[in-house]
């Protein structure tokens, strides 16, 4: 697949995250894992595409990110998902549902 960049969204020892843009748009999002001698991956794609492309950007993720990690990998297993993301919930989301519903109760 052409015109794939990868934005990295964290880092911790031993995984990475990863937004997946075509040009201007989101295409999903991968997460990266590595193990002792296997890199575990979790592909979402947000849009429908073909078997090929799958393949494809599966190699543009070994090629662009785990072979450039600088980890020793025997394998890279990855599992991909098709759908879309329903919302981005944290501490600080929940916090503030929390001040809203208490500010509501004072009223």
């Amino acid at each position: 697949m052409e015109g794939i960049t990868f934005e990295r969204q964290f880092r911790t020892p031993y995984s990475e995250g990863y937004a997946i843009n075509k040009g201007e748009d989101r295409l999903g999002r991968v997460d990266l894992h590595y193990a002792s001698e296997v890199v575990y991956g979790t592909l979402i794609v947000e849009t429908e595409i073909s078997e090929d492309d799958i393949s494809d950007l599966i190699e543009q993720i070994d090629d662009q990110l785990v072979l450039t990690a600088d980890v020793e990998r025997d394998d890279f297993q990855i599992t991909v998902f098709q759908g879309k993301e329903v919302g981005f919930y944290s501490d600080d989301y929940s916090d503030e549902d929390e001040d809203a519903e208490n500010e509501a109760e004072e009223d």
